[in-house]
C-alpha cells in the first residue's frame, strides 16, 4: 500500500502540504542530502521510494544493518563513473542510526562532494545519532506520528484497492473495530496494516463468504499499543515529566511518568529526577517535597516493581501539586557565580575556626557573638565582608513566612538593635 504519488500519501503536512519546501523540492527533482527522521510507520521509507519513481537519477538502497564500508565504497565509485557521464546517483540508506562513526565518516567525502545525494531514514534523532559532519550536510526533516484520520483513510483504502490491497476480499469491518486499531497503531500505519491483513486473512468467512472483522478479530489482531521509547523518546518525555511537575499538572505528571514506566524507564532514575525537582522547583515553599521524594527513593529501591509504582505517583502527585519556588536554586546559582567571577571575600576574624589552642593570638573567633545566647535566638551580627544578596524567598507556600521572618530579622540588624 506504498503510495504511488504525493497525493496518495498520508500525513506529515507540515513538511509535505502543498507549497512546502519538501514537496517543492520533490517535484522539481532538485534536493540536496536529506535525513527524514521519526518513529516506525510513518513513511520515511515510502517517501524514499516515491522520490526514487519520480527522479530521474539512479536509486540505490542499502540497509544500514546489513551494509558495511565496501558496500558504500561500491556504491560510490559506480556513483563518481555515472557522474563522469552527467548521471545522478541517490543512495538511500534505510536505518541510518545504525552506521557506525567509520561507517559514516567513509560516506562523508562523497556526500560532502555531491557524488551521491543521501537519503537517511532514522528512528532516532540525527543529533545524537548522526556525526555532524553528516548531519550538517543534509537537510532534515522530522516526521510525525500518523493522525486517526490518516490510519483509518489508509486502512479503507487497503480494503478497496484490489491491486494491492484486500479488495479482492469481501469484508465487513464493525467501525468499532476500525477505531481500535486506529487507536492501538499509536500512529503506526504498519501496524495498523498488518493488524488489518492477518485479521482478514485469519478470520472463517460468514456462510454468506463475507469476512466479518469485528471488534475481537481486531483485539486479537492488534493486543498491545506500540510503544516507541529510544533515546530521543526518553529525553523528551523525563523533560515533559520534570516540566509538568515544575508546572503545578499533577495531571500530566502522572501521565509521562506511566508512559516511563510501561515502557520499561529505571524506576530510579525517575525517583531521582523528582529528588532534583523537589529542591529545584518546590524548594523551601515546601520542604517537605525533598523529604517525600528521598523517601520515594529508598521505597522503590527496597521494594522495587511493580508496587513502586504507586511510591513514584505518591511523589510525583505531591510535587506538583506543591508550592513552587526556585529561590534556593537560583541563589546557589548566583553564588556560585559570584565565586568564579568576582574576588573571593576573606572569612572575617570573628567568624573564623578557634577551636585550637592559641589560635585566639592570631584574633580568630575574637568577637562572635554565640545566636543561642540572645532573644529569639538572634543577634545582629556580620555574616559576610561584603552585602551580597543570594537568597530571595518568594511568597509561595511556606516561603512567606520565611520572607517575614527574614524581613524582621533584617530590619534588627539593619537598625543595630540586639
Amino acid at each position: 500500500m506504498r503510495p504511488r504519488d504525493l497525493s496518495e500519501f498520508a500525513g506529515q503536512e507540515h513538511i509535505l502540504g502543498p507549497g512546502k519546501l519538501l514537496r517543492r523540492a520533490i517535484e522539481t527533482d532538485r534536493f540536496k542530502s536529506l535525513i527524514l527522521f521519526g518513529p516506525p510507520g510513518v513513511g520515511k521509507t515510502a517517501l524514499a521510494h516515491l522520490i526514487a519513481d519520480r527522479s530521474k537519477a539512479r536509486f540505490v538502497e542499502l540497509n544500514a544493518v546489513t551494509a558495511g564500508v565496501a558496500d558504500i565504497r561500491r556504491v560510490t565509485q559506480e556513483a563518481a563513473a555515472l557522474r563522469n557521464n552527467n548521471g545522478r546517483t541517490i543512495l538511500f540508506i534505510d536505518e541510518i542510526h545504525r552506521f557506525t562513526r567509520v561507517q559514516q565518516d567513509a560516506l562523508l567525502p562523497d556526500v560532502e562532494q555531491g557524488t551521491v545525494t543521501l537519503i537517511g531514514a532514522s528512528t532516532q534523532n540525527p543529533f545524537f545519532s548522526i556525526i555532524p559532519a553528516l548531519s550538517s550536510r543534509s537537510q532534515i526533516f522530522e516526521f510525525k506520528p500518523l493522525g486517526s484520520d490518516d490510519i483509518s483513510k489508509l486502512l479503507l483504502r487497503a480494503l478497496t484497492d484490489k491491486e494491492r490491497g484486500l479488495g479482492n476480499i469481501p469484508v465487513t469491518l464493525i467501525p468499532e473495530a476500525l477505531d481500535r486499531i486506529v487507536t492501538m497503531a499509536q500512529g503506526d500505519a504498519r501496524r495498523a496494516l498488518n493488524a488489518l491483513e492477518i485479521g482478514v486473512l485469519s478470520t472463517p468467512p460468514q456462510p454468506d463468504g463475507t469476512i466479518l472483522y469485528d471488534l475481537t478479530v481486531a483485539q486479537e489482531s492488534i493486543q498491545k499499543k506500540g510503544l516507541v521509547y529510544d533515546e530521543d523518546e526518553h529525553y523528551d518525555t523525563i523533560s515533559a515529566f520534570i516540566k509538568s511537575l515544575r508546572g503545578s499538572d499533577p495531571d500530566a505528571a502522572l501521565y509521562w511518568m506511566a508512559k516511563m514506566i510501561v515502557a520499561g524507564e529505571d524506576p530510579l532514575f525517575i525517583a531521582r529526577r523528582m529528588i532534583i525537582a523537589a529542591s529545584e522547583d518546590v524548594g523551601t515553599a515546601d520542604s517537605r517535597a525533598l523529604v517525600i521524594a528521598t523517601a520515594a527513593y529508598q521505597a522503590v529501591e527496597r521494594i522495587g516493581m511493580p508496587e513502586g509504582r504507586i511510591v513514584l505517583a505518591h511523589a510525583a502527585a505531591y510535587i506538583a501539586a506543591a508550592p513552587k519556588s526556585n529561590a534556593a536554586y537560583l541563589g546557589i546559582q548566583k553564588a556560585m557565580q559570584d565565586i568564579e567571577e568576582e574576588p573571593l571575600l576573606p572569612v572575617p576574624n570573628h567568624l573564623k575556626d578557634a577551636h585550637y589552642k592559641s589560635a585566639g593570638r592570631l584574633g580568630r573567633g575574637k568577637g562572635y557573638k554565640y545566636p543561642h545566647d540572645f532573644p529569639g535566638h538572634y543577634t545582629a551580627q556580620q555574616y559576610l565582608p561584603q552585602k551580597r544578596e543570594y537568597y530571595q524567598p518568594t511568597e509561595q507556600g511556606e516561603e512567606k513566612k520565611i520572607q517575614e521572618r527574614l524581613a524582621g530579622l533584617q530590619k534588627k540588624f539593619s537598625g543595630g538593635e540586639t
